[in-house]
């Protein structure tokens, strides 16, 4: 079995940010070790997504595209890649063009947490600094990109407190993402992540990993901004499994599973959750490609809690696909 790693082309150059940079490097880091797990068992190669992407792949006549590539350009830009694939009839895996794109679409997805009955905190978003001018909000709020993952667009001002500097947030923010700019309430509370894997009725959930900000800086917000994850991790504390009662614990992974479902999402991804008042689980969004550094993401220290483990994730991942296109019938070799 031929499985082919996919990623995009560098981010550096279309986001020439820092977050840009890290992203790129994250990339690197993350195809080697997704590599080293899967060239045991299949002949494995990595491929970038450009022009010739359709061509390069039926030339190397491949059975599976483990997906890593979030797409350039466009507000729909996760589902570009899956949506040429199933175009092509290869297999891949994580969630279907419409999974990424709702979960992808956070305005989108928070009204289908509401319909669905998930806790979501409340919401609006403006196209243009002239709307701003029309909102009647309650502070404090967080100001974030509708269409980013991995804290991108998310820093430490993005958490303000009046409306002089909500609009000069959001005016920095059209500059730099796609519109609509998301305003939501800030939800004061605990906060988790949690890894769901799996398909239709067989969907678990991994260790609940809880962020703990109590070491952070005096000046620094204690959520989980662009500059707390990638430059104040060693102040920030993991906890996996997480610290709760076993009620709550159970919300927490219930409400998980449940807006997982409610869009929709294939195979695996990863769902942030603030505890409100140590009772009401908030969905703020999913993650429906999180990221796979072997030893710095999310996700991974979750299955590096239990008995699964790095190895047994990709691995998982993998079997995942593999038994929602039935390739288990068509080709003989083994998954962990």
């Amino acid at each position: 079995m031929k499985v082919a790693i996919v990623t995009d082309q560098p981010r550096a150059k279309f986001l020439p940010t820092e977050e840009g940079v890290v992203e790129d490097k994250q990339k690197l880091e993350t195809i080697k070790s997704i590599k080293e797990v899967l060239s045991e068992q299949f002949n494995c190669i990595d491929l970038v997504f450009d022009d010739n992407i359709i061509t390069k792949l039926k030339k190397e006549k491949v059975d599976l595209v483990f997906n890593l590539c979030n797409g350039i350009r466009g507000d729909s830009r996760l589902s570009q890649f899956p949506a040429i694939l199933e175009y092509i009839g290869i297999p891949y895996t994580g969630s279907s063009p419409l999974g990424h794109a709702l979960a992808y679409n956070k305005i989108y997805s928070c009204r289908l947490f509401k319909e669905a009955g998930v806790s979501t905190p409340k919401f609006t978003y403006v196209y243009d600094l002239e709307e701003v001018e029309n909102l009647n909000i309650t502070f404090p709020v967080l100001i974030k990109p509708n269409d980013e993952g991995s804290s991108r667009g998310i820093h430490e001002d993005s958490l303000v407190f009046n409306m002089k500097d909500l609009r000069k947030r959001v005016e920095k923010d059209l500059k730099v993402y796609n519109p609509p700019i998301m305003i939501t309430e800030y939800i004061e509370g605990r906060e988790f992540t949690v890894g769901v894997i799996g398909n239709g009725k067989n969907v678990n959930t991994l260790p609940i990993l809880e962020v703990d900000f109590s070491d952070l800086p005096k000046h620094l917000n204690n959520f989980y901004s662009f500059e707390v994850k990638f430059h104040y991790a060693d102040k920030t504390r993991f906890y996996v499994p997480a610290r709760l009662k076993k009620k709550s614990k159970e919300k927490i992974e219930k409400t998980a599973i449940k807006a997982y479902n409610a869009l929709g999402i294939k195979d695996y991804a990863r769902v942030d959750i603030r505890l409100k008042d140590e009772d009401t689980p908030y969905v703020l969004e999913i993650n429906s490609l999180p990221g796979l550094m072997k030893d710095h993401s999310d996700i991974t220290k979750m299955a590096k809690a239990c008995n699964l483990g790095y190895k047994g994730l990709i691995m998982n991942i993998v079997r995942n696909a593999v038994e929602r296109y039935d390739l288990d019938k068509k080709m003989e070799y083994k998954i962990g």
